[in-house]
């Protein structure tokens, strides 16, 4: 027979026991990553521009900027973070301090409701293209009639190639390669003139031509064969951090409709514009809906610019993979990109 007092305490140490899985299991995911002190973000480095990492250990990309800014929003710091490598939503799934995925995810039904999973933001319009030899003279796709055109083989692009020549009863000519991601051979083809023509997403174009000798030979078409939003993901269990990752993405957009920039961020804070005092904290409300600081789209931008800024680093002008922006302007500049309002 159990002594009483044993029987007592063995019960209390039962009872905390379950108190403490219970507050555990409630423990939101801000919460949990305050308590942790950094932000954890799945990323695939392998494409340049999107997320790369050096030989330091040190991770850039546009990918990994999304991350960063819902770190700084969460903690005033972008350097707040720890990255982890996903290769697949499978990873994610499986580890649940994971906060959040940014690497290049087309957002697509089925990895959302069926999975238990959000995404957030569209934070680049993507698409399958085609980066084209300027010898060739081409402007559109359906002047690739008859030409011979490089792609990975199994891959979907092998499949909207195909799909998009039989529905524009086009003559398609074609040469399968191995791997999407053996970008170094792409680029050796595309140099020695095996390959005058590869299909693939444009974000992967981009970075395959940035390691041609002669860049400036190539061009990617503006036209796209599919649409390919990219996202980051989050689980769906917690509206909170869901809301606050998909409007620290909308504030970076406003930013730059705004002319918010990482530089000019603190002089705007004597701004008279409502829109802007909003955006800043200096009209509060915003952060405490969010259940952060009043400061937290001012720190994001602060650390690292408004969209744009982001873009041009990683992708755009000011980066050594050159893409337009296209969709990816603002609406005001024909783009696709504005963000819903900031009260």
């Amino acid at each position: 027979m159990t002594p009483p007092l044993l029987s007592i305490l063995s019960g209390g140490l039962l009872a905390l026991t379950i108190a403490t899985t219970a507050a555990l299991q409630a423990e939101s995911r801000l919460t949990k990553i305050q308590r942790r002190g950094h932000l954890t973000c799945g990323v695939d480095p392998v494409v340049a521009g999107f997320a790369e990492v050096d030989k330091d250990g040190h991770y850039r990309g546009l990918d990994v900027d999304v991350c960063r800014a819902v770190a700084a929003a969460i903690f005033g710091s972008s350097d707040k973070i720890a990255f982890v490598k996903v290769q697949s939503v499978t990873d994610f799934l499986g580890n649940a301090d994971i906060d959040i995925v940014s690497r290049r995810l087309t957002w697509e039904l089925r990895r959302e409701q069926p999975l238990g999973l959000l995404f957030g933001p569209i934070t680049f319009y993507d698409g399958q293209g085609f980066l084209v030899s300027k010898r060739l003279g081409v402007r559109s796709a359906r002047q690739l009639a008859g030409q011979d055109i490089c792609v990975a083989g199994g891959t979907f692009f092998e499949l909207n190639l195909g799909a998009f020549f039989e529905t524009n009863r086009l003559a398609l000519e074609k040469t399968v390669l191995e791997s999407e991601y053996a970008f170094d051979e792409i680029a050796d083809r595309l140099t020695k003139g095996t390959c005058r023509v590869y299909t693939a997403d444009v974000s992967q174009l981009g970075a395959i031509r940035s390691r041609l000798s002669r860049p400036a030979d190539f061009d990617i078409l503006r036209e796209h064969i599919s649409r390919e939003p990219l996202a980051p993901l989050v689980r769906a269990d917690d509206p909170q951090f869901f809301t606050i990752v998909r409007w620290t993405i909308v504030a970076l957009v406003n930013a730059e409709e705004l002319g918010v920039t990482a530089a000019n961020v603190d002089a705007m804070l004597k701004s008279t514009n409502a829109d802007i005092q909003r955006l800043l904290g200096v009209l509060p409300g915003n952060g405490k809906a969010l259940g952060l600081s009043e400061s937290w789209a001012r720190d994001a931008i602060k650390a690292l610019g408004n969209y744009g800024e982001m873009f041009d680093r990683n992708v755009g002008r000011n980066s050594p993979i050159k893409l337009d922006r296209g969709l990816n302007n603002l609406s005001t500049a024909g783009g696709l990109m504005y963000a819903p309002p900031l009260r």
